[in-house]
């Protein structure tokens, strides 16, 4: 008996070990989320919310590619949360928005020597006017595996458009991307990744498999497919600390979130969730507003619903509330929520 015990621990160490290659941990068989990240351009910008350093980018894509992760195909990834289906733990997508030049001249080729798809999403007037990439270069990268989707025509702030100009934004990318490539994208980002009820709502009536933002936190087969989030990557975000942290990133899920749209008007405005499954220490969420420096004040009504009482009312402009929770194995549960307060002085009005 002592040598069967001895012999299956043995067996079991060694399967542990091996889940765990290449200096990552052991990895889990199955799950029903994804991280995306997002990257916009790549090598020295004087803004750093812009752009990562190349030198960043390299080790991002060696943790990737040592540590034990998945890294999947997008479109994969929303037909697997569609459907239904698992994914492997620690699954992570790539994206990119908008058309500049670097994605071309430096990331494009370290992620295809990696062997690691990647979903670039276009503004179609920038490729028209030639001013980053080119419609030349975009045919070429897609021959060589690139994935293209919709980030619309000119890429307005969608919340401060009406009806007529959010339609024609996504139906004439939509309606360039077939003619110069020869396939409809099935997959939508919002410009500056936020939204309204409207912009969502449209882009589920274009018919698009998904749409992304840009708030933090974990996309999984609960959440809205046109409100999914990703987390961004950047000279401000990327550190590999940082990095290491947001890949291993388990969903918050949640459900009846307040507010419905992020382009509000009472502000502060009134935010709350209900949790979906129990987590495992709720004693430890705490939510951050980005305009604030300690987090927020959280009220529990019952065992499931939080209510997020702001102190001071957020600036103009882009805002954002993020939860995080301590998860299994020293992971932490992630949902961001996106803010919007319109300035009428700066112009920013419906149209």
């Amino acid at each position: 008996m002592q040598d069967w015990l001895r012999h299956r621990t043995t067996v079991i160490l060694f399967l542990v070990l091996l889940a765990g290659v290449a200096g990552g941990p052991a990895r889990g068989l199955a799950a029903d989320h994804a991280v995306v990240l997002t990257y916009g351009r790549f090598g020295n910008d004087p803004n750093p919310t812009a752009a990562l350093r190349i030198e960043q980018f390299e080790a991002h894509l060696r943790v990737l590619k040592t540590g034990g992760y998945h890294v999947m195909a997008l479109d994969e990834i929303v037909r697997r949360l569609k459907a239904g289906e698992e994914l492997p733990d620690r699954t992570v997508a790539i994206t990119v928005d908008d058309a500049h030049a670097s994605f071309a001249t430096l990331a494009w080729p370290r992620l295809k020597a990696a062997g690691m798809p990647v979903t670039l999403f276009v503004a179609t007037a920038t490729l028209d006017a030639g001013s980053g990439l080119t419609w030349t270069d975009l045919r070429r990268m897609k021959a060589e595996g690139l994935a293209v989707g919709n980030i619309t025509h000119t890429y307005p702030y969608l919340p401060f458009q009406g009806r007529e100009r959010i339609a024609s934004e996504i139906a004439v990318a939509t309606d360039h991307i077939e003619t110069e490539l020869g396939e409809r994208p099935r997959l939508f980002a919002y410009p500056y990744g936020i939204w309204s009820a409207q912009a969502r709502a449209q882009a589920a009536e274009a018919g698009f498999d998904a749409a992304f933002g840009q708030q933090s936190g974990v996309a999984h087969g609960r959440a809205d497919r046109y409100t999914l989030p990703r987390f961004p990557m950047n000279d401000a975000t990327g550190s590999l600390s940082r990095f290491r942290l947001t890949i291993e990133a388990l969903p918050l899920a949640v459900t009846d979130i307040v507010p419905l749209d992020p382009l509000v008007t009472a502000n502060p405005p009134e935010i709350g969730f209900t949790l979906l499954d129990p987590i495992e220490q709720p004693d430890r969420l705490a939510c951050f507003a980005s305009h604030l420096s300690s987090p927020a004040a959280l009220e529990w009504l019952g065992d499931d619903h939080v209510e997020i009482r702001l102190a001071q009312p957020f600036p103009p402009g882009r805002g954002r509330v993020n939860c995080t929770a301590p998860g299994p194995d020293g992971r932490w549960r992630w949902f961001g929520l996106p803010i919007l307060i319109p300035s009428t002085a700066a112009g920013q009005t419906l149209q």
